[in-house]
């Protein structure tokens, strides 16, 4: 927020004791301290709050809440605050960012979990995992910064969701403040608890409108003992899907991470960012990187050279690298990690995370290339994304000589027919990057009378005075 703009009502009794619930090292309220809680990440939106709170413990977090709920004060949970879809942007009331709890609790490898504290960065998960010699198999562009109780709260994706799953497939237990401040303890690093409900899953991916998530349980997983990389190009989406397909039978569900890549995402990564360039020869119009692991070691590669040979004899691929070594693995994905911060450089654009079933992704770029092209003449499909799990972010880049009016008219007008064409495939408007603010309108749009219904009454049962991220999520 910038100086002089206007700063929401708190009353004087709810700001002393949210104060002092969290001691002199938690809070912020001066305009400048605040920004960067208040900035978002594709300034969509500008977060407004007259206090920004930091606490140290879940018992402060319990604290806050109970205060905020005898106060009528809204909360608005934020981990790294690296979310697109304004899920974390503050609207008034107090803002709780979790990054002060950081602590691992516990590593149990004989039971391959560890219990970490919200505020936990996703790469020191990954790291201290690594440690133990076991995998989190957790992986996206933001790791460095984003904190897991964002992930979990956004059911976040990634890059190795076809092996492993989404955010709520790798989580035994969690621990939440509910919107009265009680704490609900479900800690439980159990695989089996056949008890009812099974409450963790109503607060993964309910963007902290429920409840925040404090800690959780985490599975973890054997390292690969062997990991294979390629980059392929094909002549169209279908052939590459074939060639999935093909993969997998050939080594046994091993493929760990299979990302489409249309040809014009790496043209603006060459240019934009430094220490590029192209592993093939010529330029090709559709490729996948994908990776194939094994628990056992002189296994994987070979299976893959022989599928990869029996998909060029079927004319399922035109061309290919095989990373030779570790670091050639790395450039490779760092090509594919590149995109969002090339198309940083590339102009106002609209930006879709949309999946369909994964036999009919290449049917979703059939019909979604002409819709679009119709939609903004003359504008670049930056089409990639996990094709293995059937999740595209497609982002169209617009003409370079767009208005700033006409680009945020566009972004406007141009998702629904996108989400049309994902609705009518079996699909969904938002894969993995959430609700927020950005789409609630697509929810009440696509949602069906019965589902809106039964969203309303959890939040209402479980937020009755409605202070838990209000207008995210919920239609």
């Amino acid at each position: 927020m910038a100086d002089g703009a206007h700063m929401p009502s708190l009353p004087e009794t709810a700001r002393t004791a949210l104060k002092n619930a969290v001691g002199d090292k938690g809070w912020f309220e001066t305009p400048a301290d605040m920004a960067p809680y208040l900035a978002e990440e594709r300034n969509y939106y500008q977060g407004e709050s007259p206090l920004v709170l930091r606490p140290a413990n879940t018992d402060e977090v319990s604290k806050i809440v109970a205060i905020c709920a005898e106060h009528g004060v809204t909360i608005t949970p934020q981990g790294g605050n690296t979310g697109l879809c304004g899920g974390a942007v503050a609207q008034g009331g107090v803002l709780v960012n979790m990054g002060r709890m950081n602590a691992v609790r516990e590593i149990d490898p004989v039971n391959a979990t560890m219990t970490v504290e919200a505020g936990c960065i996703l790469k020191d998960i990954q790291d201290k995992a690594e440690g133990a010699g076991l995998l989190f198999p957790l992986s996206l562009a933001a790791e460095g910064t984003c904190q897991i109780g964002g992930n979990l709260s956004t059911n976040a994706g990634g890059i190795q969701v076809l092996r492993y799953g989404n955010a709520r497939d790798l989580v035994l237990g969690l621990e939440v403040v509910t919107a009265d401040g009680r704490v609900w303890n479900g800690l439980r690093g159990i695989r089996k608890n056949n008890t009812g409900y099974d409450l963790k899953h109503v607060f993964m991916g309910a963007e902290g409108t429920l409840g925040i998530i404090t800690a959780a349980v985490l599975k973890l997983f054997p390292r690969p003992a062997e990991t294979t990389t390629a980059l392929v190009a094909a002549n169209s989406p279908a052939d590459l899907s074939n060639l999935l397909n093909r993969l997998k039978r050939a080594t046994g569900d091993q493929v760990t991470s299979f990302e489409y890549i249309c040809r014009a995402p790496l043209d603006a990564v060459f240019e934009h960012i430094p220490n590029t360039q192209d592993p093939m020869q010529q330029k090709y119009e559709h490729y996948a990187l994908v990776e194939m692991a094994s628990g056992q070691k002189g296994v994987i590669r070979d299976l893959a050279e022989e599928a990869l040979g029996e998909a060029f004899e079927a004319e399922e691929i035109i061309d290919a690298v095989l990373a030779e070594s570790g670091d050639q693995a790395a450039k490779l994905w760092n090509l594919r990690e590149s995109i969002p911060e090339a198309l940083k450089h590339c102009g106002p654009s609209a930006k879709h995370d949309i999946s369909v079933p994964v036999s009919k992704i290449p049917e979703f770029l059939a019909k979604a290339d002409p819709h679009v092209q119709a939609a903004i003449p003359g504008c670049t499909i930056m089409a990639f994304g996990h094709m293995g799990d059937g999740n595209l972010h497609y982002n169209l880049v617009m003409p370079k000589d767009t208005t700033p009016e006409d680009a945020e008219r566009l972004r406007h007008e141009v998702p629904p027919g996108v989400h049309d064409i994902a609705d009518s495939l079996g699909g969904s408007f938002s894969a993995e990057h959430g609700i927020g603010l950005l789409k609630v309108h697509e929810m009440d749009r696509y949602k069906t009378d019965v589902e809106k219904h039964l969203l309303r009454s959890i939040k209402a049962a479980l937020d009755p005075k409605g202070i838990m991220n209000p207008g995210k999520v919920v239609p």
